[in-house]
Protein backbone atom coordinates (compact mmCIF):
# COMPACT_ATOMS: atom_id res chain seq x y z
CA UNK A 1 0.00 0.00 0.00
CA UNK A 2 1.46 3.54 -0.99
CA UNK A 3 0.75 6.05 1.57
CA UNK A 4 -0.94 8.99 1.62
CA UNK A 5 1.49 11.83 -0.53
CA UNK A 6 3.16 9.10 -2.16
CA UNK A 7 3.46 8.04 -5.55
CA UNK A 8 4.55 5.06 -6.95
CA UNK A 9 7.73 4.57 -8.61
CA UNK A 10 7.62 5.12 -12.40
CA UNK A 11 8.83 1.63 -14.38
CA UNK A 12 11.00 3.75 -16.55
CA UNK A 13 12.96 4.87 -12.93
CA UNK A 14 13.01 1.17 -11.92
CA UNK A 15 14.59 0.10 -15.31
CA UNK A 16 16.75 2.71 -15.07
CA UNK A 17 18.08 1.79 -12.03
CA UNK A 18 18.87 -2.22 -12.83
CA UNK A 19 20.26 -0.39 -15.57
CA UNK A 20 22.36 1.57 -13.45
CA UNK A 21 23.42 -1.36 -10.74
CA UNK A 22 24.12 -4.18 -13.61
CA UNK A 23 27.17 -1.40 -15.45
CA UNK A 24 28.26 -0.74 -11.85
CA UNK A 25 28.18 -4.53 -11.09
CA UNK A 26 30.11 -4.88 -14.65
CA UNK A 27 32.73 -1.91 -14.15
CA UNK A 28 33.63 -3.85 -10.50
CA UNK A 29 34.11 -7.09 -12.31
CA UNK A 30 36.45 -5.75 -14.85
CA UNK A 31 38.51 -3.72 -12.18
CA UNK A 32 38.90 -6.42 -9.80
CA UNK A 33 40.15 -8.89 -12.82
CA UNK A 34 37.22 -11.51 -12.20
CA UNK A 35 36.47 -11.30 -15.96
CA UNK A 36 37.50 -9.91 -19.33
CA UNK A 37 36.78 -6.68 -20.59
CA UNK A 38 34.09 -7.45 -23.56
CA UNK A 39 34.31 -5.45 -26.66
CA UNK A 40 32.39 -2.90 -26.37
CA UNK A 41 32.19 -2.54 -22.67
CA UNK A 42 34.53 0.31 -21.13
CA UNK A 43 36.29 0.31 -17.79
CA UNK A 44 33.67 2.94 -15.90
CA UNK A 45 34.82 5.75 -12.91
CA UNK A 46 33.72 3.78 -10.31
CA UNK A 47 36.27 4.94 -7.40
CA UNK A 48 39.61 7.37 -7.97
CA UNK A 49 41.87 4.69 -6.73
CA UNK A 50 40.84 2.41 -9.42
CA UNK A 51 40.71 4.86 -12.04
CA UNK A 52 39.67 8.85 -12.42
CA UNK A 53 39.39 11.35 -15.43
CA UNK A 54 42.95 12.67 -15.20
CA UNK A 55 44.74 9.34 -14.80
CA UNK A 56 42.50 7.67 -17.73
CA UNK A 57 43.40 10.84 -19.74
CA UNK A 58 47.08 11.07 -18.90
CA UNK A 59 47.49 7.07 -19.66
CA UNK A 60 45.80 7.25 -23.07
CA UNK A 61 48.58 9.79 -23.87
CA UNK A 62 51.43 7.99 -22.41
CA UNK A 63 50.01 5.23 -25.02
CA UNK A 64 51.00 7.52 -27.99
CA UNK A 65 55.22 7.89 -26.63
CA UNK A 66 55.67 4.32 -26.55
CA UNK A 67 53.19 3.51 -29.03
CA UNK A 68 52.15 0.87 -26.66
CA UNK A 69 48.22 -0.46 -25.99
CA UNK A 70 47.31 0.31 -22.70
CA UNK A 71 49.41 2.37 -19.91
CA UNK A 72 49.35 2.35 -16.10
CA UNK A 73 50.55 5.36 -13.84
CA UNK A 74 51.80 5.18 -10.20
CA UNK A 75 52.31 7.80 -7.88
CA UNK A 76 56.55 6.75 -8.01
CA UNK A 77 58.49 5.01 -10.91
CA UNK A 78 59.70 2.30 -8.21
CA UNK A 79 55.95 1.74 -7.39
CA UNK A 80 55.80 0.83 -11.58
CA UNK A 81 58.86 -1.18 -11.14
CA UNK A 82 58.38 -3.12 -7.86
CA UNK A 83 54.53 -3.61 -8.94
CA UNK A 84 56.08 -4.97 -11.95
CA UNK A 85 58.17 -7.65 -10.39
CA UNK A 86 55.54 -8.18 -7.57
CA UNK A 87 52.41 -9.04 -10.13
CA UNK A 88 55.05 -11.49 -12.89
CA UNK A 89 58.07 -12.96 -10.39
CA UNK A 90 56.81 -15.31 -7.59
CA UNK A 91 58.87 -17.18 -4.61
CA UNK A 92 60.96 -19.96 -6.55
CA UNK A 93 61.12 -18.37 -9.94
CA UNK A 94 64.11 -17.06 -11.25
CA UNK A 95 64.52 -12.89 -11.86
CA UNK A 96 66.88 -12.43 -14.37
CA UNK A 97 68.59 -8.51 -14.35
CA UNK A 98 71.60 -6.34 -15.80
CA UNK A 99 74.01 -4.63 -13.31
CA UNK A 100 74.02 -1.62 -12.64
CA UNK A 101 71.06 -0.39 -12.37
CA UNK A 102 69.26 2.49 -10.02
CA UNK A 103 70.04 2.16 -6.74
CA UNK A 104 66.73 1.51 -5.38
CA UNK A 105 65.78 -1.21 -8.14
CA UNK A 106 68.71 -2.87 -6.85
CA UNK A 107 67.97 -3.50 -3.59
CA UNK A 108 65.00 -4.13 -3.90
CA UNK A 109 66.36 -7.39 -6.25
CA UNK A 110 68.84 -8.84 -3.99
CA UNK A 111 67.04 -7.53 -0.63
CA UNK A 112 63.46 -7.97 -0.70
CA UNK A 113 63.08 -9.99 -3.47
CA UNK A 114 65.65 -11.93 -2.83
CA UNK A 115 64.05 -12.57 1.19
CA UNK A 116 60.82 -13.42 0.04
CA UNK A 117 62.45 -16.72 -2.44
CA UNK A 118 63.01 -15.10 -5.63
CA UNK A 119 65.73 -16.48 -7.28
CA UNK A 120 68.09 -13.37 -8.78
CA UNK A 121 70.65 -13.84 -11.21
CA UNK A 122 72.70 -10.59 -12.36
CA UNK A 123 74.24 -10.26 -15.85
CA UNK A 124 76.53 -6.94 -16.95
CA UNK A 125 76.78 -5.30 -20.29
CA UNK A 126 80.55 -7.14 -20.94
CA UNK A 127 78.40 -10.77 -20.67
CA UNK A 128 77.14 -11.87 -24.15
CA UNK A 129 74.33 -14.07 -24.81
CA UNK A 130 75.35 -17.85 -24.28
CA UNK A 131 77.16 -16.34 -21.19
CA UNK A 132 73.84 -15.20 -19.59
CA UNK A 133 71.78 -18.03 -21.02
CA UNK A 134 74.92 -20.58 -19.07
CA UNK A 135 74.46 -18.24 -16.07
CA UNK A 136 70.43 -19.15 -15.70
CA UNK A 137 71.19 -22.81 -16.84
CA UNK A 138 73.88 -22.93 -13.99
CA UNK A 139 71.10 -22.08 -11.11
CA UNK A 140 69.48 -25.46 -12.61
CA UNK A 141 66.42 -23.23 -12.46
CA UNK A 142 66.09 -22.30 -16.72
CA UNK A 143 62.26 -23.54 -16.26
CA UNK A 144 61.63 -21.06 -14.08
CA UNK A 145 62.92 -18.22 -15.17
CA UNK A 146 60.38 -15.59 -14.90
CA UNK A 147 61.31 -11.95 -15.93
CA UNK A 148 64.40 -10.42 -17.23
CA UNK A 149 64.61 -6.83 -16.47
CA UNK A 150 67.25 -4.54 -17.44
CA UNK A 151 67.66 -0.80 -17.41
CA UNK A 152 69.56 0.60 -20.25
CA UNK A 153 71.64 3.17 -20.55
CA UNK A 154 72.12 2.07 -17.19
CA UNK A 155 72.25 4.32 -14.04
CA UNK A 156 74.50 6.13 -13.37
CA UNK A 157 77.44 4.44 -16.03
CA UNK A 158 75.32 5.04 -19.52
CA UNK A 159 76.32 1.36 -20.42
CA UNK A 160 73.83 -0.08 -22.97
CA UNK A 161 71.68 -3.42 -22.78
CA UNK A 162 70.61 -5.36 -25.70
CA UNK A 163 67.00 -5.17 -25.66
CA UNK A 164 66.62 -7.75 -28.79
CA UNK A 165 68.98 -10.35 -27.26
CA UNK A 166 67.28 -9.76 -24.07
CA UNK A 167 64.30 -11.08 -25.94
CA UNK A 168 66.02 -14.10 -27.46
CA UNK A 169 67.40 -15.55 -24.00
CA UNK A 170 63.72 -14.83 -22.66
CA UNK A 171 61.98 -16.91 -25.25
CA UNK A 172 65.23 -19.62 -25.08
CA UNK A 173 63.77 -20.60 -22.17
CA UNK A 174 59.78 -19.99 -22.42
CA UNK A 175 58.91 -23.79 -23.14
CA UNK A 176 55.82 -24.75 -24.81
CA UNK A 177 53.64 -25.64 -21.69
CA UNK A 178 54.90 -21.99 -19.93
CA UNK A 179 53.40 -18.15 -19.90
CA UNK A 180 55.88 -15.88 -21.58
CA UNK A 181 58.77 -14.86 -20.08
CA UNK A 182 58.24 -11.20 -19.60
CA UNK A 183 60.76 -8.75 -20.62
CA UNK A 184 60.85 -5.11 -18.35
CA UNK A 185 62.79 -2.28 -19.53
CA UNK A 186 63.60 0.73 -17.44
CA UNK A 187 63.82 3.32 -19.94
CA UNK A 188 64.12 6.32 -17.55
CA UNK A 189 67.11 7.57 -19.43
CA UNK A 190 65.91 8.21 -22.61
CA UNK A 191 62.61 8.43 -22.13
CA UNK A 192 59.96 7.97 -24.59
CA UNK A 193 61.52 9.86 -26.69
CA UNK A 194 64.80 8.69 -27.47
CA UNK A 195 64.08 4.58 -26.99
CA UNK A 196 61.19 3.56 -27.65
CA UNK A 197 61.58 -0.52 -25.77
CA UNK A 198 58.47 -2.06 -26.83
CA UNK A 199 59.56 -2.13 -30.97
CA UNK A 200 63.45 -4.15 -29.74
CA UNK A 201 60.79 -7.29 -28.22
CA UNK A 202 59.74 -5.73 -24.49
CA UNK A 203 57.02 -6.58 -23.01
CA UNK A 204 56.81 -3.25 -20.27
CA UNK A 205 58.71 0.03 -20.68
CA UNK A 206 58.84 1.47 -17.43
CA UNK A 207 59.24 5.24 -16.32
CA UNK A 208 59.74 7.42 -13.17
CA UNK A 209 57.92 9.86 -14.90
CA UNK A 210 59.56 12.05 -12.00
CA UNK A 211 62.29 12.48 -14.28
CA UNK A 212 61.72 13.32 -18.50
CA UNK A 213 57.88 13.00 -18.19
CA UNK A 214 57.30 15.36 -15.26
CA UNK A 215 60.02 17.61 -16.28
CA UNK A 216 59.54 20.67 -13.72
CA UNK A 217 60.97 18.99 -10.24
CA UNK A 218 57.94 19.14 -8.93
CA UNK A 219 55.87 16.02 -9.04
CA UNK A 220 56.85 12.62 -8.40
CA UNK A 221 55.04 9.82 -10.42
CA UNK A 222 56.21 6.52 -12.58
CA UNK A 223 54.70 4.40 -15.35
CA UNK A 224 54.45 1.53 -17.19
CA UNK A 225 53.65 0.86 -21.34
CA UNK A 226 52.66 -2.70 -22.54
CA UNK A 227 50.21 -4.88 -24.39
CA UNK A 228 46.52 -4.91 -22.96
CA UNK A 229 47.17 -7.97 -21.42
CA UNK A 230 50.15 -7.08 -19.62
CA UNK A 231 49.16 -3.65 -18.24
CA UNK A 232 45.74 -4.90 -17.10
CA UNK A 233 47.85 -7.46 -14.27
CA UNK A 234 49.58 -4.35 -13.69
CA UNK A 235 46.14 -2.28 -13.06
CA UNK A 236 44.80 -5.30 -11.09
CA UNK A 237 47.39 -5.39 -8.67
CA UNK A 238 47.75 -1.53 -8.26
CA UNK A 239 43.95 -1.42 -7.04
CA UNK A 240 44.62 -3.58 -4.36
CA UNK A 241 48.18 -1.81 -3.53
CA UNK A 242 46.85 1.86 -3.66
CA UNK A 243 49.83 3.11 -5.49
CA UNK A 244 48.30 4.89 -8.34
CA UNK A 245 49.10 8.15 -8.87
CA UNK A 246 46.99 10.99 -7.55
CA UNK A 247 44.54 12.87 -9.62
CA UNK A 248 46.35 16.67 -9.14
CA UNK A 249 49.88 14.43 -10.06
CA UNK A 250 47.96 13.20 -13.70
CA UNK A 251 47.05 16.60 -14.47
CA UNK A 252 50.68 18.15 -13.52
CA UNK A 253 52.01 15.42 -15.90
CA UNK A 254 49.55 16.57 -18.54
CA UNK A 255 50.88 19.61 -18.44
CA UNK A 256 54.30 18.74 -18.67
CA UNK A 257 53.39 16.55 -21.91
CA UNK A 258 52.98 19.58 -23.70
CA UNK A 259 56.75 20.50 -23.68
CA UNK A 260 58.11 16.86 -23.81
CA UNK A 261 59.55 17.27 -26.77
CA UNK A 262 60.95 20.49 -27.19
CA UNK A 263 62.69 20.08 -23.86
CA UNK A 264 64.13 17.08 -24.20
CA UNK A 265 65.84 17.94 -27.57
CA UNK A 266 66.97 21.39 -26.11
CA UNK A 267 68.70 18.75 -23.17
CA UNK A 268 69.96 17.00 -25.64
CA UNK A 269 71.94 19.83 -27.93
CA UNK A 270 73.09 20.93 -25.05
CA UNK A 271 74.16 17.62 -23.59
CA UNK A 272 76.51 17.51 -26.56
CA UNK A 273 77.81 20.84 -26.22
CA UNK A 274 78.76 19.98 -22.40
CA UNK A 275 80.61 16.63 -23.63
CA UNK A 276 82.37 18.63 -25.80
CA UNK A 277 84.36 20.69 -23.10
CA UNK A 278 84.22 17.76 -20.60
CA UNK A 279 85.99 15.25 -22.94
CA UNK A 280 89.76 15.84 -22.52
CA UNK A 281 89.64 18.76 -20.04
CA UNK A 282 92.90 17.97 -18.02
CA UNK A 283 90.83 17.49 -14.48
CA UNK A 284 88.53 15.14 -16.23
CA UNK A 285 89.52 11.20 -16.70
CA UNK A 286 86.63 9.93 -18.28
CA UNK A 287 83.21 11.10 -19.49
CA UNK A 288 80.40 8.16 -19.96
CA UNK A 289 78.14 9.10 -22.60
CA UNK A 290 76.98 7.40 -25.62
CA UNK A 291 77.46 9.78 -28.28
CA UNK A 292 80.96 9.23 -27.66
CA UNK A 293 80.90 5.85 -28.39
CA UNK A 294 82.61 4.62 -32.24
CA UNK A 295 83.00 1.84 -33.81
CA UNK A 296 85.62 0.62 -32.21
CA UNK A 297 83.56 0.01 -29.28
CA UNK A 298 81.89 -3.26 -30.95
CA UNK A 299 78.86 -4.12 -29.42
CA UNK A 300 78.23 -1.62 -27.51
CA UNK A 301 77.91 1.01 -30.16
CA UNK A 302 76.02 -1.29 -32.28
CA UNK A 303 73.35 -1.11 -29.65
CA UNK A 304 73.52 2.43 -29.55
CA UNK A 305 73.05 3.04 -33.26
CA UNK A 306 69.99 0.47 -33.47
CA UNK A 307 68.07 1.47 -30.36
CA UNK A 308 68.56 4.77 -29.52
CA UNK A 309 67.58 7.91 -32.11
CA UNK A 310 69.87 10.24 -29.84
CA UNK A 311 72.59 10.12 -26.85
CA UNK A 312 70.28 11.75 -24.41
CA UNK A 313 71.06 14.39 -21.91
CA UNK A 314 72.84 12.30 -19.03
CA UNK A 315 76.46 12.54 -18.46
CA UNK A 316 78.34 10.92 -15.95
CA UNK A 317 82.51 11.39 -15.82
CA UNK A 318 85.51 10.74 -13.36
CA UNK A 319 87.62 13.70 -11.44
CA UNK A 320 91.22 13.24 -11.47
CA UNK A 321 91.27 12.37 -7.97
CA UNK A 322 88.66 10.73 -5.54
CA UNK A 323 85.86 11.48 -3.57
CA UNK A 324 87.65 14.69 -1.97
CA UNK A 325 88.32 16.11 -5.49
CA UNK A 326 84.90 14.99 -6.39
CA UNK A 327 83.16 17.09 -3.37
CA UNK A 328 84.55 19.85 -3.78
CA UNK A 329 83.95 20.13 -7.64
CA UNK A 330 80.41 19.71 -6.52
CA UNK A 331 80.55 22.14 -3.76
CA UNK A 332 81.89 24.91 -6.15
CA UNK A 333 79.26 24.78 -8.78
CA UNK A 334 76.84 27.41 -8.79
CA UNK A 335 74.67 27.03 -11.71
CA UNK A 336 74.37 23.62 -11.63
CA UNK A 337 72.44 21.99 -8.17
CA UNK A 338 72.85 19.68 -6.14
CA UNK A 339 70.48 17.18 -6.29
CA UNK A 340 70.08 13.22 -7.24
CA UNK A 341 66.93 13.66 -9.49
CA UNK A 342 67.34 14.05 -13.10
CA UNK A 343 65.87 14.70 -16.51
CA UNK A 344 64.07 18.26 -15.27
CA UNK A 345 64.60 21.63 -16.69
CA UNK A 346 67.74 22.97 -14.36
CA UNK A 347 70.78 20.97 -14.38
CA UNK A 348 71.41 18.53 -11.59
CA UNK A 349 74.37 16.69 -10.86
CA UNK A 350 75.10 14.03 -7.72
CA UNK A 351 77.62 11.46 -6.46
CA UNK A 352 76.64 8.32 -7.29
CA UNK A 353 78.43 6.23 -4.41
CA UNK A 354 77.23 8.00 -1.62
CA UNK A 355 74.04 9.55 -2.63
CA UNK A 356 72.26 7.53 -5.68
CA UNK A 357 73.51 4.12 -5.51
CA UNK A 358 75.17 4.73 -1.71
CA UNK A 359 73.02 1.10 -0.58
CA UNK A 360 74.81 -0.72 -3.40
CA UNK A 361 77.45 -3.08 -1.84
CA UNK A 362 80.62 -1.40 -2.13
CA UNK A 363 82.64 -4.47 -4.19
CA UNK A 364 79.55 -4.14 -6.82
CA UNK A 365 79.81 -0.42 -7.08
CA UNK A 366 83.67 -1.26 -7.74
CA UNK A 367 82.69 -3.90 -10.61
CA UNK A 368 80.69 -1.88 -12.26
CA UNK A 369 83.04 1.30 -12.00
CA UNK A 370 80.86 3.25 -9.77
CA UNK A 371 83.66 4.68 -7.96
CA UNK A 372 84.28 7.45 -5.30
CA UNK A 373 85.69 9.53 -8.31
CA UNK A 374 82.10 9.70 -10.56
CA UNK A 375 79.89 12.46 -11.29
CA UNK A 376 76.66 12.24 -12.67
CA UNK A 377 75.03 15.12 -14.85
CA UNK A 378 71.67 15.75 -15.88
CA UNK A 379 71.75 18.31 -18.11
CA UNK A 380 68.70 21.15 -18.50
CA UNK A 381 67.66 23.56 -20.59
CA UNK A 382 69.68 26.81 -19.75
CA UNK A 383 71.99 28.13 -22.06
CA UNK A 384 74.62 25.59 -22.69
CA UNK A 385 77.75 28.53 -22.51
CA UNK A 386 76.26 29.08 -18.68
CA UNK A 387 76.73 25.51 -17.75
CA UNK A 388 80.40 25.32 -19.60
CA UNK A 389 81.12 28.08 -17.64
CA UNK A 390 80.19 26.82 -13.81
CA UNK A 391 81.49 23.38 -14.96
CA UNK A 392 84.87 25.27 -15.67
CA UNK A 393 85.14 27.51 -12.68
CA UNK A 394 84.38 23.81 -10.62
CA UNK A 395 86.89 21.92 -12.48
CA UNK A 396 89.66 24.76 -11.19
CA UNK A 397 88.41 24.20 -7.63
CA UNK A 398 90.43 20.72 -7.80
Amino acid sequence: MVGRGHQMPDISDIHLCLSQCRSRKIFFEVAYGLRDQGEKEKLGLIYSRINNPDLEILENRLTLWDEADDCAVFESGMSAITTAFLEFVKPGEVLLFSSPLYGGTDHFITQFMAQIGVIPVEFTPLDIEADIIQKIENTGMGHKLAMVYIETPANPTNTLIDIAMCRRIADHFKGDDRERVILAVDNTYMGPLWQQPLKHGADISLYSATKYIGGHSDVIAGAACGSKTVIKRMKVLRTFLGNMCSPWTGWLLLRSLETLKVRMERQALNAEQVVNFLNGHPNIEKVYYPGLLTPEDGHQYKVFRRQCTSAGAMISFDVKGGEKEAFAFLNSLRLVKLAVSLGSTESLAEHPASMTHAGVEPHHRELMHITEKMVRLSVGVENYEDLIWDLEQALQNL
